[in-house]
């Protein structure tokens, strides 16, 4: 099955790695030009590769291509933000976050993995019927995802692009890395299914932090208008209860939303002009 037809025009390298090759280019030329510079050239391009490795590794950089990290200026005025919610769907938190969105008239962006959705398809269609959005987080939801080449992103993108529209008869229209983290090759296989990048403006570290109050300060801290949150309902820190961690900070967030007069939209929606 065909993931996605190919955009027409060519892909528009970023200007930090159109700089970089002309960095390549030019240590390459000093180094066998002029005598004595070899130790240079080589400190340069492996200074080169660290600062390339340094994007890749900061979620929300867009050196390394297009990166969302907030909506559009048009959602100012329109009072939107963007929950967004990671590494489902998980059958014993989902459901409970689908009607505690319910109860207060909201809609979040649910970034899945694509495996996790075959093993829950009713599940990821409710959450779809309920006014929600599903979009891509990889097929597998790899470790090692950042050290990919073009035909592994290639791969692992378009097979869980494959899935989710089968599944949810929804084509997503926008990409998570893994962590946030990737490399410069995957900026053209994105550009080539058709998906933008969408990283975010803040996260509670919910992964990590079991502590409701600390993940709800994280996620409000400048809370406004266009930003895009960060939460996970798979993989969520559990509560010195037990709890997922995000079953106690949802509630209390979304009031926070209601008392600043915000609206969660889904992403495809508040990324409207």
């Amino acid at each position: 099955m065909s993931s996605a037809p190919a955009p027409t025009e060519s892909w528009p390298w970023p200007p930090a790695i159109r700089a970089s090759a002309a960095w390549h280019v030019a240590a390459i030329g000093a180094g066998v030009l002029v005598p004595g510079a070899l130790p240079w050239a080589v400190g340069a391009i492996v200074l080169n590769h660290a600062l390339i490795t340094g994007a890749g590794l900061t979620p929300r950089s867009s050196l390394l291509g297009p990166n969302v990290t907030r909506l559009p200026e048009a959602a100012a005025a329109r009072r939107e933000v963007a929950i967004t919610i990671d590494d489902g769907p998980e059958p014993e938190v989902t459901p409970r976050v689908l009607d505690l969105l319910d109860a207060h008239g909201q809609r979040a962006t649910f970034f899945c993995i694509a495996e996790r959705v075959l093993a829950q398809p009713a599940l990821a269609r409710e959450i779809v019927a309920r006014g929600h959005s599903i979009q891509n987080h990889t097929a597998r939801h790899r470790h090692n995802f950042s050290f990919l080449g073009p035909r592994g992103f290639a791969a692992e993108i378009a097979r869980a692009q494959d899935i989710l529209s089968d599944v949810t008869g929804q084509r997503p229209t926008c990409f998570r890395a893994p962590a946030g983290l990737r490399n410069p090759f995957l900026e053209p296989v994105l550009h080539r299914l058709g998906l933008s990048l969408v990283s975010w403006t803040r996260r509670g570290f919910d992964t990590r932090e079991g502590d409701a109050a600390k993940v709800m300060a994280r996620l409000s801290r400048n809370l406004q208008a266009r930003d895009i949150l960060l939460l996970h309902d798979g993989n969520a820190a559990r509560t010195a209860a037990g709890q997922p961690v995000l079953l106690e900070v949802l509630p209390l967030l979304l009031e926070r939303l209601r008392a600043d007069g915000l609206r969660s939209v889904t992403l495809p929606e508040g990324m409207k002009p």
